[in-house]
């Protein structure tokens, strides 16, 4: 069985972005098809100024967002990445294997590092090592496929980059692993800024959609969006992107796939509106009613947080079954004396 691994960062609230641009589809098809780990990323929100609080606050609320959503703690491997040592025990491993320059082309620290300098500050080293880490999460499972947006395809071409290396110099350990990039997927773009993703660090801002907000808080942020002057509704994302941002949110809360079946597609969905304020009411219904559920669960499975713990529990017991003897067969292969 082919076996996947992917995770989200505790280092904002989940929004409206991470639902439709990867959870769904960890709920409605890759735990189906094949042995599926998902992590939260807690060490990942350590490379850049944090409070400790905060992180163990969202590390829970995103493991509980996650059930809510549909994960099946039988069907899949739920964990908290800084629960399973190996991570950390291999990417030493793997800093020793990559090199200075691979990291500093990695867009992420190259973008982040820049606006550092322009403040006249630094950054933490971590976030110059942090993908190294990320190849040390995908290689401990023996993963096969990677699923992720387009944007961090780059790390995972150096996840095999990586791999490949190390296996020359010291034999064949790792399983290469590919980036699997959806056919469709449900990009969601900033409500505010339509030329950016909506993303958790942009979680407590006027064009992201957290998936806790309340209902009218959603409707508010929905009714605000940006769109543009011209009076008709139709769909083009260069040249309208605001407008595109909402067909295209309406058409995958309605269930459309992007393959021209089931619910219509944003093309065909503009043909039904006259102005910005009836799609508008209707993408901040689509909204609500889509998180409704979600919304619940969370609030039953918040209640009872020991359920929660156990899932994580045992999801880090399973996860260190799978990493251990990957990761002690790369030390063996290094050259490290085995513990007695």
């Amino acid at each position: 069985m082919k076996r996947i691994f992917s995770g989200v960062k505790p280092t904002g609230h989940l929004t409206l972005g991470n639902y439709l641009g990867a959870v769904r589809r960890w709920v409605e098809v890759d735990q189906h098809r094949a042995d599926a780990l998902f992590s939260v990323a807690d060490l990942h929100a350590l490379t850049v100024e944090h409070d400790p609080a905060r992180v163990r606050r969202l590390s829970r609320q995103a493991a509980t967002l996650l059930l809510a959503a549909g994960l099946d703690a039988e069907r899949c491997t739920l964990f908290v990445q800084s629960h399973v040592d190996e991570h950390t025990r291999l990417s030493y491993l793997l800093e020793c294997t990559a090199t200075d320059g691979e990291m500093r082309r990695m867009i992420q620290y190259r973008e982040k590092a820049a606006r550092e300098r322009a403040r006249g500050g630094s950054v933490r080293l971590s976030l110059l090592t942090y993908p190294v880490l990320m190849a040390a999460d995908i290689l401990a499972y023996g993963t096969d496929e990677v699923p992720v947006g387009d944007d961090q395809a780059q790390h995972v071409e150096l996840t095999r980059d990586v791999a490949v290396r190390f296996n020359r110099r010291y034999g064949h350990t790792f399983t290469v692993p590919r980036a699997t990039l959806p056919a469709v997927a449900a990009r969601v773009m900033d409500l505010q800024d339509p030329s950016s993703k909506m993303g958790k660090s942009h979680g407590s801002g006027a064009g992201a959609v957290c998936l806790l907000d309340e209902p009218d808080v959603v409707r508010r942020k929905v009714m605000r969006a940006v769109t543009d002057g011209a009076p008709d509704v139709v769909y083009d994302r260069e040249a309208r992107p605001g407008l595109a941002n909402l067909l295209e949110l309406l058409a995958a809360c309605q269930g459309a796939d992007g393959s021209g079946e089931g619910a219509a597609g944003p093309e065909a969905l503009a043909a039904a509106y006259r102005s910005y304020g009836d799609l508008k009411r209707d993408v901040a219904e689509a909204v609500v009613e889509l998180l409704r559920p979600l919304r619940a669960r969370h609030a039953e499975l918040a209640a009872d947080p020991g359920y929660v713990d156990g899932v994580l529990r045992r999801g880090a017991e399973r996860a260190r079954e799978r990493a251990r003897p990957v990761v002690d067969r790369a030390y063996r292969a290094v050259g490290l004396l085995p513990a007695v």
